[in-house]
């Protein structure tokens, strides 16, 4: 029997206001309850009708995997299955040592039938915070949807488009694109899809007439779907078996993606365990509409201070986030519908702290030869990590921008001008160290080899990195690879039967050690040449060149660091191998994080539209055979640089959301570049624009949108 002076003093809304008469009665019949902490106190569709007074300690609540929050003492539970005789609606799990009365079903019958007052007196108090309940859950909604509903049609009529099907249906409203799409086409799983012009999760409901298209694992945008989804997984599992650690997911290579975070081997393993779990369970991905005041208060006090500091940009007075198993993140784009198909999904170590493998279901369609050799390769020399890149976060930490919130935040107070001239001199200082290195070795350095992917700025680079040299007494001499192609009908094709100009047997690889080992004797030489519109290469029709005193050679193109391309016609003393490419990563949330591919991706859609021309959906339906090219003859010999220089620019997504906002928004809806379009747009639409005024001539960023004060 529990003290009618402790239900007197309770602070249940539910007890309050109870006359003693019927406090006594309960004391009689409540039996109180200890749980410890993680103990379930009530299952979601168990068949129990008991009600709970919660007396000490807290319990979450969670249905379908969605977070309904926290209930501190007073609080009660279970009324709904004690009334109207259903299963449980929630689960409720104690978070810590907990105390609770428990009025039973068996309890509540005998206070029906015998004492019908206090069992008409608790009814009534609970009917009141039913009450209360409703009203604030309908102010909750209206702040929400501040608009009026309009009536729905029960059918619409849809286009499906399956690969090269097209089907037309007439489907009831509010069917799910997962009911409608096949689970793979044409041997690619499905992951998303687009609905009209945005991509979404199979999830979404089908509420408007519109045109609905599968995302699979064969394109780029399918592929982000799965990588953001194992992101998540890792999250919810990490979160489970190393609560306390701090993880951030950073990029994306190839087959798998890097996270940063100290963890021990033993830990990686147990979080390895529990991704698996939680992908055996099939626990659905959840997307939810917060109040921006909701997502503050709930990023901060699970400390995610980059989640806080995005939103200090956010529109609107909500934000969708999305969630597994607790964990909740800003919603960057759809998710799987459930974990069931990352089974293979798995961890390797990193020098970073751990490598998400996103399984053989997606390595199939990625466009390394090897996948596994690749993994292995960034396990051992991974490809964003460099001195400069370190020196690079360290400065940007010491600014205070340690994320893109906290660079917009930065920007807002005043501050662009000063990150804008810092930046730029930090490229300066490093170019002039890599020149003075040079110079140091005198005579020793004879040929400078420069190579990087596509949009890493090597041109401006160059162009600067001439003028320290030239500072230090030594002058470069430009030696074009594109003049040593073989004729085109002797231009290896690839596995598409089409020629493959980016693999090294395009290049007359004998010619060139020949007029390398002529050069470095202080011959002189005939140089070759190409004619592009012919197809027809000329052993002697180019330039003649002799290295005079104080000169060098510097050779620029993909296959600079690929020791192939000398031979032996050059020593590895007299050899200066540079590799350029942007690696800052700045995180908008654990989860997610500015690739730098997407970085170089955004600058060559803004350069080739805004100086050639091109068309942002043309450049993006190139961009996977680019990334193919890349990842076959670039990034497998990166780790032959003698130094790695980082071409970004903390502001520069800032000037480049100028023009590519729009170059962008020219995709068609129904173009097969829109997915990737609205997912750039997004990226996009998160950064403070900055005035490209503030952008000096000299800077790497000039090269792609124009008014550089090199000419090239």
């Amino acid at each position: 029997m529990i003290d009618v002076a402790l239900l007197r003093s309770s602070r249940s809304p539910l007890l309050q206001g109870l006359a003693d008469v019927h406090l006594a009665v309960l004391a009689d019949v409540l039996i109180e309850e200890r749980f410890a902490a993680d103990e379930v106190v009530i299952l979601q569709g168990d068949a129990g009708h008991d009600l709970y007074v919660l007396v000490e300690g807290q319990v979450r609540l969670t249905r379908h995997e969605h977070d309904l929050g926290v209930l501190s003492p007073g609080a009660h539970f279970g009324e709904i299955a004690l009334i109207g005789h259903r299963g449980r609606a929630a689960t409720v799990v104690a978070v810590g040592d907990v105390v609770a009365w428990r009025l039973s079903e068996e309890a509540w019958r005998q206070l029906t039938t015998q004492q019908p007052r206090t069992a008409v007196a608790v009814l009534e108090r609970l009917v009141d915070r039913l009450a209360d309940q409703l009203v604030a859950m309908t102010d909750h909604v209206e702040l929400l949807f501040d608009r009026p509903t309009v009536a729905r049609e029960r059918a619409h009529a849809v286009t499906i488009v399956e690969g090269s099907r097209t089907r037309h249906l007439t489907v009831r409203s509010g069917t799910r694109l997962g009911e409608l799409l096949p689970p793979a086409v044409d041997g690619a799983d499905v992951t998303a899809a687009m609905l009209g012009q945005r991509p979404v999760g199979l999830s979404t409901p089908v509420l408007s007439p519109a045109r609905i298209e599968a995302l699979t694992l064969s394109s780029w945008e399918g592929r982000e779907v799965w990588r953001r989804s194992a992101g998540l997984l890792f999250l919810a599992a990490a979160r489970q078996v190393a609560p306390t650690s701090r993880f951030t997911l950073l990029h994306s290579v190839g087959a798998g993606r890097v996270v940063r975070g100290a963890v021990s081997s033993s830990t990686l393993s147990a979080i390895g365990s529990a991704m698996r779990e939680l992908a055996l369970a099939d626990r659905p991905f959840v997307r939810e509409q917060w109040t921006l005041e909701d997502a503050r208060a709930h990023f901060a006090a699970v400390g995610d201070d980059d989640a806080v500091a995005a939103l200090g940009i956010a529109r609107g007075p909500t934000m969708a986030v999305t969630g597994l198993a607790g964990v909740y993140v800003q919603a960057m784009g759809p998710l799987l519908p459930t974990t069931g198909a990352l089974t293979e999904v798995t961890l390797r170590p990193h020098p970073e702290g751990a490598l998400v493998v996103h399984g053989p279901a997606l390595g199939r369609f990625l466009d390394e030869a090897d996948v596994d050799a690749a993994l292995a390769h960034e396990a051992r020399w991974p490809r964003f990590a460099s001195p400069m890149q370190q020196d690079h976060e360290r400065w940007l930490r010491g600014m205070g921008v340690t994320s893109i919130g906290s660079f917009n935040a930065f920007c807002v107070s005043g501050r662009v001008t000063e990150i804008v001239r810092n930046a730029e001199g930090f490229h300066e200082k490093h170019i002039g160290r890599i020149a003075d290195t040079i110079a140091a070795r005198g005579d020793g350095v004879r040929v400078i080899a420069v190579a990087g992917p596509s949009s890493s700025g090597k041109t401006t680079f160059i162009k600067r990195l001439t003028v320290q040299l030239e500072v230090n007494g030594v002058r470069p001499v430009g030696l074009s690879l594109d003049d040593y192609y073989v004729d085109r009908e002797r231009t290896p094709k690839d596995e598409r039967g089409e020629y493959d100009y980016e693999v090294l047997g395009a290049l007359d690889t004998d010619l060139l050690q020949q007029h390398l080992r002529a050069l470095l004797a202080g011959d002189e030489v005939k140089t070759a040449h190409f004619d592009f519109k012919r197809g027809v290469s000329s052993k002697d029709g180019g330039p003649r060149m002799r290295l005079r005193p104080g000169e060098v050679l510097l050779i620029e193109g993909i296959h600079g660091l690929n020791p192939a391309l000398v031979g032996d016609a050059v020593t590895t003393s007299q050899m200066f191998r540079i590799f350029v490419q942007p690696a800052l990563c700045l995180p908008f949330d654990p989860l997610t994080a500015v690739n730098p591919s997407d970085l170089r991706f955004i600058r060559r859609i803004v350069r080739d539209r805004h100086g050639r021309g091109t068309k942002a959906a043309d450049n993006i339906l190139r961009w996977s055979s680019v990334r193919r090219g890349e990842a076959r003859h670039i990034f497998p010999h990166q780790h032959h640089a003698d130094v790695v220089f980082d071409t970004s620019l903390a502001y520069e997504l800032g000037v480049l959301k100028v023009y590519g906002e729009r170059y962008l928004l020219e995709v068609p809806p129904d173009h097969p570049a829109a997915p990737t379009a609205y997912r750039l747009r997004g990226l996009l639409d998160r950064v403070v624009a900055i005035y490209p005024d503030h952008v000096p001539p000299t800077s790497i960023l000039r090269e792609f949108i124009g008014g550089s004060g090199f000419e090239y």
